[in-house]
């Protein structure tokens, strides 16, 4: 919304031309995300207290996580909020992957709210249960796969990109929408697993958003995309403002779930960060890329399945307990080293990815 008054006052005052520059608008957009979380954090912790919607705690888990329960959750709405609100601020509202990655945000943190409700206000054990919120997520992503698909105006916007080769691009044509639809809701998911210690899942989120909003600053500037020998696809740019809205807003919310957490994200916060996650990568052309630097969702996502699948077939688990922060929580880690160290590894991994910008 200031952009477009700032386009206005630059006729009159050169000053305002600095608002022209993604880079900046992108730091204003972290500032504004932080400070909707500092003013809206408190009031939504009190509120969701008054109101009991409260952390349940699995009976069968770690014996140190009795102590959440009662913890106010679904907390992740203000991530929602100040997210929205930072992006719609700051960003050029005529640019369509803006609002893509926009209503991806919104339509998941939607399902996962009434997920969330439904349990914690009715309730409701279920939820919504497995295959109705896997029925929400399937028609949520593919309406953002066939709207990506054909309102791409470049085959390169539907061709995978592969690291660190320059000149290696396999055109998808129709394959692109599964590809797409897998990766936004499997992120999503993925981002929904790891959400189970203080702060695991949000800090890892807010590195990768970083990292991916670089990776929509140098895909949208041909300049850059020339040099570094990466896919140029017009506008994707402009992407940055919501990555550093959801930097902005994921530091904002650990201020208040780092360990000992005062509130949890809940469903709202989680499927919709993962399916962001998704959906960015997805634009930026680096689905790859996003599986590598957000490897601590895929190894949190493959233990369930490892577990699941040696369980059913072989009656016997891999884990003591799944996701795998369990496993090492039940091996006598204390809560904050488990997380400390899937940060680290994240922080790892977001440089490798990065390095793929040069590396080529």
């Amino acid at each position: 919304m200031l952009f477009y008054l700032f386009e206005q006052l630059t006729r009159e005052f050169s000053f305002f031309n600095v608002f022209r520059y993604l880079t900046f608008r992108g730091i204003l957009g972290v500032l504004t995300a932080l400070l909707v979380c500092f003013i809206a954090g408190p009031i939504m912790i009190r509120r969701l207290g008054y109101r009991q919607i409260h952390q349940t705690v699995r009976v069968d888990g770690p014996e140190t996580h009795f102590s959440k329960a009662g913890t106010p959750t679904m907390g992740g709405a203000v991530i929602l909020v100040a997210v929205l609100f930072a992006t719609l601020l700051w960003a050029d509202l005529t640019n369509r992957f803006v609002w893509v990655v926009l209503f991806t945000t919104l339509s998941f943190g939607v399902i996962g709210w009434i997920d969330d409700y439904k349990k914690l206000v009715n309730k409701d054990p279920r939820g919504l249960g497995a295959r109705n919120k896997f029925l929400l997520q399937t028609v949520a992503g593919l309406a953002v796969s066939l709207f990506l698909y054909y309102s791409a105006k470049a085959p390169i916007e539907t061709a995978l990109i592969v690291p660190f080769f320059k000149h290696v691009a396999l055109n998808l044509g129709p394959w692109f929408i599964p590809l797409a639809y897998l990766v936004i809701v499997g992120s999503s998911n993925a981002v929904n697993l790891t959400d189970g210690l203080d702060g695991l899942a949000i800090m890892p989120a807010a590195m990768v958003a970083g990292a991916l909003g670089i990776f929509a600053y140098v895909t949208g500037n041909f300049q850059f995309a020339s040099y570094l020998g990466i896919p140029y696809v017009s506008g994707v740019g402009e992407v940055l403002i919501f990555c550093a809205a959801l930097v902005g807003a994921g530091l904002g919310f650990l201020w208040f779930n780092t360990y000992p957490a005062q509130v949890f994200m809940g469903d709202v916060g989680a499927l919709a960060l993962g399916a962001a996650l998704g959906t960015i990568a997805v634009v930026v052309r680096q689905e790859i890329v996003l599986f590598v630097m957000g490897g601590v969702f895929v190894i949190e996502t493959l233990s369930v399945v490892l577990q699941v699948a040696s369980y059913k077939l072989m009656g016997r688990r891999i884990f003591r307990m799944a996701p795998l922060h369990h496993h090492f929580e039940l091996k006598g880690w204390p809560e904050p080293r488990v997380i400390v160290r899937f940060w680290i590894i994240t922080v790892i991994l977001v440089l490798f990815g990065l390095a793929t910008l040069k590396i080529r």
